[in-house]
């Protein structure tokens, strides 16, 4: 722009408009403010036409810019100037009268200062300041300045002004001129510098988040400005904000991002994480693999410690890896370390954000990811694991069910149905119930179709895993069992009120609510829920009608949505109380299984017998689905029995039983047992085929066939008695030992047919018993077995004879548990056969015919021969106490198998409070088991016990009497009566085994002791002290054996009183001791004697010997040593196990080392608790590592230890006892059986 040539105010005179004077600094202001009002009036009604007076104003123009009218210190005065000015820029438009760059720049600044003006709208010189922002905005006239070196700085100051004065008083005309003068700066300039594109990006973010910032709070009306103003020079400013993002924040060399990522403020990093998260995770975006140092810094805030930008990090994980599956690697180590964060939030949205991407396409998430997932199943917070279930269901769904990425994909995730059933072992009901909503809506759709949804069911159930299968059958049991509940409660309904009636709903009522979540509000709702029952028939018909073995699926859905209904009125917003019922109604309502879908379960069974299925597609064996099906209709069958009843099931399931496979065969006969009942009645066809299949498997089938093929028989056939007197008789006459092979399953038979016939069979049973179970079977071994030293073998290598004196075993308790009386004097035989076979240990003859591995299997036999025994009361009462100690020293066995099965059969006779409360007192020994693992898991069969017990006494009102036999704390007395009478329990002052007592005692009272309910300490400290008042009932007068158990007393007392704080309280409440165990107190007798030196006490507070008494028993080993000249004595085994694992002399875990004596023990340890020691002795006596427990390896018996002292071992395998004063055992009166006593013994037992 070229402007005209200016000649100096002073060769020119100044022509002012008419009737205006002079206007200089000599006149007055109110007189220059006069005179210019007039001048800009004048001003105002010039156009750009005027060419006349354009000329003859043009040194006034001048002037009016002249140093005096800018920098005048009258604000009124510069007002009016400014105007004038503006309108000067309009009427000379395009070319300015001033020349002089640096006037034109001090010009608009002088503008851009009277613009400040605007922000007082009332103001009486509003309307000018207004007027003169019109006129700029209307002629651009800030555009002059481009031509200027220094624009920038006017631009800068203009915004900085406009944003500063915008408020909410302004009209909208007032917002619409600032966006045209602001709008023409930006869209017709060559760019936008970063310093004014800060003065408008600066306005969108609150005042408080930005430093060195003048402003107090965020201006609302200068965030809408800018925010419009960037809509609309969108085109032209987005490249300047993209460079700006590109240059200075991202791809600079020191990027702003990672300066503030090192920030204290975790608001500003959170914020910053939030941007980063848009840029790296859009669509298209490559910043990541452009800028690696700034990626790997924004992946470092996954490890942030601000909470929020943990959060953010992780929420935009999803967005990441949906859009950019490359960068799933690098994000994989982040998560898996926030997928175990302490915050609830954080790791519920990594499960969140890996679903999410899964669901979108399963290629997004690696195997890791989903393991992440699959961890959180089992998280300590609900919410977390819920989401956890619920996502790993979606996917299975989608994947698996539906089949949406293809079978490759489906096997990338099958582990997940198997997961989610496993989740049903957990104790929270919570935990129950979601994975059985999970089951009826994702793995078996209730929705389809039956043949769909029993297909999805049947090969689901071939493809689970052996867990999976169990938790899904408990599933179906537990469904079945609360729908009994309901049953009976409506039962009850029927009868006429009383106080009984009412006890027994109350009860009802309890049970149901413990199956609901939040039992106490399930107690309140489900008495509501009772109460609208008593109240509404139609309520109870409808329940009664869904709860009916007949009701369909369909009939189900239709009886629940009717309940609903009538249980939603008043409608509320939410109804707690009708959620509540509807966790009941889900859990007992048939949704799957009915006649139609039974039948469609057996068409598929017989589509998989002939070939015609789809079981290769569905990725099993036509072998598996066979097996399998047939598993899943035994387990339905106890469930939905009514459903089977048809001829055309009952049909396929007699084909069933003429198949090769023995566990099909097997599981159609226990279908037929439980399902059959009608049979006889009604299925005429049936019976006759039945009948024939049954008498052949019980006869010439496996044992289990043939057990399940009498129980069958007798279930469901009316002449039964008929039906077991042609087997018996049969297989009776053609018993012939010298073919074990053809005696296992007529044994079988045999011993369950006089379980279940008693009264038909005991008597002729009791000569099979004497003359041929006994006599000819068990008293002979007739063949030699397997000398290869192993304790166990698989049960494919037990020989035949082995195996048949097993099953000889359990016919003979299964004779006497169906008798249920010892009037013949059978029992007493029977458990002295069993404990001298325990006492042999498995040997009964001695003649060393039979293998260590068949007698692991004789002695865990006669072991849990008696714990079946002792279920019955009648024989449980002639179970003497050595009898009981030899049953529950098995669980000590040196066979890891043994101890093991034997531990597992113990827990789940306790846990359905089958045996006497005595048996319990056997896990504390599990505390010497050397298998970490082992004694682990009878820990966790104490817990179950002792809440299963507790349990029961707090919901059933029990008489005094109950009560002992199921308080848990009166365990203490039967396990101090066992430890007394602990063959390792040699030397009672011996340090080493005063600490295995403690801890033997101490893996029992530690459960025992966790809550002091109902001040539990105290009364367990009473009755200890009360124990010390008694004699030993097994053996009263003798001194060593009562001296042992006031020992075991006093350690007893030790642990408690150094493990409670309330065990010294008074306790009202007098225990009672076991009378078969403990004499009556006698007053006559005070033991107030303290049995524990102050050594042992140190010893078994701290775990350390005092220097003093090492000495004292070197010496006095020493002198026994040089005295005696025996073979070494036995020492016990330590309460810590050197080993974790299981090491097996091939299969037994331990330690495979034999005992050595108390002096060998402290030689081989004199350095490390003396500190010197003679060469002479280390070289002799090396360290040796500490025995195993469980079973020692038999050893040679001392040339000193008599043949009497030798019978102490009570049935497990020991060195003999050393013939010293201190550690000498009274002999018990258990005999080991000779060879020579075998007839002796086989004329007993027939008596």
């Amino acid at each position: 722009m070229e402007f005209p040539q200016q000649k100096p105010a002073g060769d020119s005179k100044i022509t002012y408009p008419p009737g205006v004077k002079e206007i200089t600094d000599k006149i007055s202001n109110d007189e220059v403010v006069k005179r210019l009002k007039m001048v800009v009036k004048t001003f105002m009604d010039m156009d750009q036409d005027s060419e006349e007076e354009k000329q003859q104003y043009l040194n006034l123009a001048l002037h009016l810019a002249s140093e005096f009218f800018l920098r005048n210190p009258n604000k009124d005065v510069r007002l009016l100037v400014a105007c004038c000015l503006a309108d000067i820029f309009r009427i000379y438009a395009p070319e300015a009268p001033y020349t002089s760059h640096d006037k034109l720049k001090d010009i608009f600044l002088f503008i851009t200062r009277q613009l400040k003006g605007l922000e007082d709208t009332k103001s009486p010189q509003f309307n000018r300041y207004f007027y003169l922002l019109e006129n700029l905005a209307w002629v651009k006239s800030y555009n002059i300045c481009f031509e200027l070196e220094d624009c920038n700085e006017i631009f800068i100051q203009l915004f900085k002004t406009l944003f500063s004065v915008i408020n909410n008083s302004h009209n909208q005309k007032v917002q619409m001129h600032m966006l045209d003068l602001m709008s023409s700066i930006i869209m017709e300039g060559d760019g936008v510098t970063q310093e004014l594109l800060d003065t408008i990006l600066i306005n969108l973010i609150p005042a408080h988040k930005v430093k060195h910032t003048p402003h107090k709070n965020l201006n609302k009306q200068a965030y809408d400005l800018a925010k419009t103003l960037l809509k609309r020079t969108v085109q032209t400013i987005e490249t300047c904000i993209a460079n700006f993002f590109n240059q200075v924040l991202v791809m600079g060399k020191s990027s702003l991002f990672i300066t503030v990522f090192q920030s204290n403020d975790g608001e500003e990093r959170l914020a910053v994480v939030k941007l980063l998260a848009k840029l790296f995770g859009a669509k298209d975006s490559e910043l990541a693999t452009q800028n690696r140092p700034l990626w790997q810094c924004f992946l470092g805030r996954f490890n942030d410690i601000h909470v929020p930008v943990r959060l953010e990090s992780v929420k935009f994980a999803s967005h990441c890896l949906m859009n950019h599956p490359d960068l799933a690697k690098d994000l994989t180590e982040f998560l898996k370390v926030r997928s175990h964060d302490p915050e609830e939030a954080i790791r519920h949205d990594v499960i969140v954000t890996i679903i999410n991407a899964g669901k979108k396409d399963l290629n997004l998430v690696n195997d890791q990811l989903l393991g992440f997932v699959r961890e959180r199943t089992l998280d300590k917070r609900w919410r977390v694991r819920k989401e956890a279930m619920m996502g790993l269901a979606q996917l299975f769904k989608k994947y698996c069910l539906h089949h949406e990425a293809g079978k490759e994909q489906a096997q990338k995730i099958s582990w997940i149905k198997d997961k989610l059933l496993h989740i049903y072992y957990q104790n929270s009901i919570d935990d129950k119930l979601l994975v059985e909503k999970i089951f009826a809506q994702y793995m078996v759709p209730h929705s389809l179709d039956t043949e769909e949804k029993m297909k999805c069911l049947y090969y689901l159930y071939a493809c689970l895993d052996t867990n999976a299968v169990k938790a899904l059958n408990e599933m179906w049991k537990c469904q079945n069992m609360l729908r009994g509940l309901v049953r009976e409660l409506l039962d009850l309904h029927k009868l006429p009120v009383s106080e009984a009636n009412n006890t027994s709903m109350f009860g009802k009522l309890m049970t149901i609510s413990k199956n609901l979540p939040d039992a106490g509000k399930a107690q309140d709702f489900m008495k509501r829920f009772n109460q609208v029952l008593g109240e509404d028939e139609k309520l109870r018909v409808q329940l009664e009608t869904l709860i009916s073995p007949t009701c369909s699926c369909k009939q189900a859905e239709l009886c629940v949505r009717e309940i609903t209904r009538k249980l939603t009125f008043p409608k509320q917003p939410t109804n707690p109380f009708l959620e509540m019922v509807k966790f009941l109604l889900e859990r007992i309502a048939p949704v799957h299984i009915d006649s139609e879908a039974i039948s469609a379960l057996v068409k598929l069974l017989n589509k998989s017998i002939e070939g015609t299925a789809d079981d290769d597609e569905e990725g099993v064996t036509p072998d598996t689905a066979i097996r399998s099906g047939l598993e899943l209709l035994k387990v339905l069958s106890f469930t939905h029995p009514t459903a089977f009843h048809s001829a055309e099931t009952y049909e396929s399931l007699l084909q069933c039983l003429k198949m090769e496979d023995d566990k099909v065969a097997e599981a159609a006969i226990q279908i037929f047992r439980n399902t059959g009942q009608k049979i006889e009645t009604e299925l005429q066809q049936i019976r006759s085929t039945l009948i024939p299949v049954l008498h052949q498997k019980a006869k010439r089938g496996t044992p289990h066939q043939a057990k399940q093929a009498v129980h069958c028989i007798h279930a469901i056939f009316c002449n039964k008695e008929v039906q077991l007197a042609q087997i018996f008789e049969p297989l009776s006459r053609s018993l012939n030992a010298d073919v074990p092979e053809q005696l296992i399953t007529p044994l079988v038979s045999l011993g369950h047919i006089s379980l279940l016939a008693p009264d038909q069979f005991a008597s002729p049973m009791k000569a099979i018993v004497a003359n041929f179970i006994v006599k000819d079977l068990l008293m002979n071994d007739r063949s030699v077995g397997n000398k290869n030293g192993k304790l166990w073998t698989s049960d494919e290598e037990v020989s035949a004879e082995v195996l048949a004196k097993v099953q000889a075993i359990k016919l003979l308790v299964r004779w006497l548990l169906g008798m249920k009386n010892n009037q013949s004097k059978s029992a007493n035989s029977t458990l002295r056969l069993l404990s001298a076979m325990l006492v042999s240990e498995g040997d009964l003859t001695e003649q060393k015919k039979i293998s260590k591995s068949d007698m692991s299997r004789l002695r865990l036999a006669a072991g849990g021969a008696i714990m079946k025994l002792a279920q019955e009361p009648v024989y449980h009462d002639i179970i003497t106490p050595e009898q009981f100690q030899l049953c529950g020293l098995v669980i000590n066995d040196e066979c890891y198998q043994v101890r093991q099965i034997f531990a597992q059969k113990l827990h789940l006779a306790l846990v359905k409070l089958l045996l006497p409360l005595e048996y319990l007192a056997v896990f504390s020994l599990c505390a010497k088991d050397p298998v970490k693992e082992r004694r682990a898991h009878a820990r966790q069969c104490l817990l179950k016990n002792i809440s299963v017990r507790r349990e029961y006494i707090k919901n059933n009102p029990l008489t005094n009497d109950k009560m002992l036999s199921l308080l848990p704390e009166y365990v203490v007395p039967y396990m101090i009566h066992l430890l007394a009478h602990d063959p390792d329990f040699t030397k009672p002052q011996d340090f080493e085994q005063l600490r295995d007592l403690k801890e033997c005692l101490w893996f029992m009272l530690e459960v025992l002791m966790v809550k002091n309910e109902n001040n539990s300490h105290a009364f367990l400290r009473k009755m200890v002290e009360n124990i010390k008042q008694t004699k030993d009932a097994q053996c009263p007068d003798d001194p060593k054996a009562n001296e042992k158990l006031y020992i075991v007393c006093d350690v007893a007392l030790f642990v408690i009183v150094n493990k409670s704080t309330a065990c010294h309280l008074d306790c009202p409440k007098e225990p009672v001791l076991p009378a078969k165990f403990f004499t009556p107190p006698d007053k006559d007798f005070i033991n107030d004697k303290e049995y524990l030196s102050s050594e042992a006490r140190t010893l078994l507070l701290t775990g350390k010997v005092r220097t003093s008494v090492l000495n004292q028993l070197l010496t006095v080993n020493i002198r026994e040593d040089m005295v005696m000249n025996t073979a070494p004595v036995s020492w016990p085994r330590p309460a810590q196990s050197l080993g974790t694992g299981a090491q097996e002399n091939d299969e037994n875990p331990g330690i495979n080392t034999e005992k050595v004596g108390d002096t060998l023990f402290i030689f081989s340890h004199v350095d490390e608790l003396r500190g010197t020691v003679t060469p002479d002795l280390t070289t002799e006596a090396p360290t040796i590592p500490k025995p195993r427990r469980g079973r020692p390896p038999k050893a040679t018996a001392s040339p000193l230890a008599n043949e009497k002292d030798g019978a102490t071992a009570k049935g497990r395998k020991r060195a003999a006892p050393a013939q010293d004063s201190a550690s000498s055992v009274e002999p018990n009166s258990i005999k080991i059986p000779k060879a020579d006593d075998v007839t002796q013994r086989s004329i007993n037992l027939q008596r």
